[in-house]
């Protein structure tokens, strides 16, 4: 047998055989035990939500304080219902709603203000390479292609065949 640790006393729960206090606040109870409920219904939405966290994850026994039976008809309810479209699989958050990340030294990335190194939509308006609309004109140097005729010749001006008399 192992010797004990002589550095460390054993711990209060080892002395008490590891039984835990009683639980404190309002007891749990099973909803669809209380009304006496033979099955979860995945057409019932309002209720199913109710068992869906913010995100649209379903939520444990602990948290909602169904008992086992029902529990397992709940998850599969809501698996239907999902599959039908009544649920979603996940719901989207919004990216201003998002925390910003492990906290570099940045800070939330929806505060950082205009760059310092110039705009590029003012630099080229300021520059006079757009009219004044804030549209900015690019000169790619070649003529564009047209209609997707390609081959020999293309960005060619074409002329008429001569015309005969």
């Amino acid at each position: 047998m192992a010797q004990p640790n002589k550095r460390r006393p054993p711990s209060k729960a080892a002395d008490r055989g590891a039984a835990r206090s009683p639980r404190r606040g309002k007891p749990k109870f099973c909803m669809f035990c209380a009304q006496h409920v033979e099955w979860v219904d995945y057409k019932d939405v309002n209720t199913l939500r109710r068992f869906l966290s913010e995100r649209g994850k379903i939520r444990t026994r602990e948290n909602t304080g169904t008992c086992k039976h029902h529990q397992r008809g709940l998850a599969v309810a809501i698996k239907t219902a999902r599959e039908l479209a009544l649920l979603p699989y996940a719901v989207s958050v919004a990216v201003g709603d998002r925390p910003g990340g492990r906290g570099g030294r940045g800070g939330p990335r929806g505060d950082r203000g205009p760059r310092s190194d110039g705009d590029t939509a003012t630099a080229a308006s300021a520059g006079g390479g757009g009219n004044g609309d804030g549209q900015v004109r690019v000169d790619g140097g070649e003529a564009p292609a047209r209609g997707g005729e390609g081959g020999e010749g293309e960005g060619e001006a074409r002329t008429a065949p001569p015309a005969e008399d």
